[in-house]
């Protein structure tokens, strides 16, 4: 027979559960308006979206609040202080979805004031993909399922979602270099495709937080110690792209190295043509917007690559840390074969060498073993 400390808290936790579970269905719901608003280009629906998204901001903090609460009132040890705090960071990333749903919904109706087409195939293809998975996650959580939480995780971790992403950047770009889509609708439709990824991240990360309430397996940690480093040029064609192709060349798993341009352009021919010749292959790689980027505060490390760049980014906090590497943009050279690639030449040299003292900064003793395999 339960005692009444017994019972109050597992009242306590029974109205934790029942506050999460209300916040995750306005959250899907929000997501679900937003497919709807597209597919039927109801700027109706849009509008709900955006006023409701006060309705999860209210619940995140209702919830805060009655987990601090908990833990001052139960002081809880074990599984119920992991219940806690997993419950915490679940709150954060469904509030985190919320504003993606609330983001999509105003990216819209900026496309639909254009007059341009916002619902693509693709498009309500990686929505179809990412509010299941929250969906999943969050049915893991209120029915504790650990083996839920993993398998969604799992399925997260395939990159379908990733894939499906780039092919629509593609088609958004092409779209737009054959003036079907105008340059102001390029960026909102893109932004959208972006927030649908980052919803389907959101929901691996609440089940790695089923995992660690239901088991105490930790699997954040796979993810803490990776560094982020972003390049931004004034276009994600050459010099960004070649940054990111030597970057990853170093094969750490401790960086992860990312660029983004301030305006649109496609991957530059001639730069995977040279970089190819150099033994790396950047021709998978993508174009990506600074606008694309929905947290900069994601990044450790930003680099910009020239005095467009540098200006065109947001002042920060301490972090992320902020680097200028003055760069000459090879593929903008008029001059002859010799000239041009002597020019290319250059800004290899310069990024490499630069880019291996950083990763030499950050890898420390990680970096000299590399060098002494790379030797041997």
């Amino acid at each position: 027979m339960q005692s009444h400390l017994e019972e109050n808290l597992q009242q306590d936790i029974d109205l934790i559960r029942s506050k999460v579970g209300e916040m995750g269905e306005l959250v899907e719901k929000a997501l679900e308006t937003c497919l709807g608003a597209i597919e039927q280009n109801d700027r109706q629906l849009a509008y709900v979206v955006i006023l409701r998204d006060r309705h999860i901001d209210e619940l995140e903090e209702t919830l805060e609040s009655l987990c601090q609460r908990f833990l001052i009132k139960h002081l809880p040890v074990a599984s119920q202080m992991r219940f806690v705090y997993s419950v915490i960071k679940i709150n954060t990333e469904l509030e985190r979805v919320g504003d993606y749903a609330k983001s999509i919904a105003r990216r819209f109706l900026t496309v639909s004031d254009l007059g341009a087409q916002a619902s693509y195939p693709k498009l309500i293809d990686i929505a179809n993909l990412a509010i299941p998975f929250l969906r999943n996650a969050l049915r893991a959580f209120s029915e504790s399922d650990a083996e839920l939480a993993k398998a969604t995780r799992e399925r997260e971790k395939e990159r379908a979602i990733d894939n499906l992403r780039y092919e629509i950047h593609h088609d958004l770009i092409q779209l737009h270099i054959q003036n079907e889509l105008p340059s102001e609708a390029l960026v909102p439709l893109v932004t959208v495709v972006s927030c649908l990824e980052r919803v389907a991240n959101q929901a691996s990360n609440i089940c790695e937080e089923v995992l660690y309430m239901c088991t105490g397996e930790d699997l954040r940690h796979e993810y803490q110690q990776v560094l982020r480093v972003l390049f931004v040029a004034e276009y994600d064609a050459c010099r960004g792209q070649m940054a990111v192709g030597i970057g990853n060349a170093l094969e750490s798993h401790r960086v992860l190295f990312s660029s983004a341009g301030v305006a649109s352009q496609p991957l530059d021919p001639k730069t995977v043509q040279f970089m190819a010749e150099k033994g790396i292959d950047i021709s998978g790689q993508n174009s990506k917007y600074l606008n694309q980027i929905l947290d900069l505060k994601d990044y450790a490390i930003i680099v910009s690559l020239c005095e467009e760049a540098e200006r065109a980014l947001p002042s920060l906090s301490s972090r992320p840390v902020r680097i200028n590497w003055e760069v000459q943009d090879p593929s903008k050279l008029e001059g002859t074969e010799e000239e041009v690639q002597a020019a290319y030449q250059n800004a290899y040299q310069f990024l490499e060498r630069h880019i291996r003292e950083l990763a030499q900064a950050i890898l420390g003793d990680d970096m000299e073993k590399r060098k002494v395999t790379d030797v041997q």
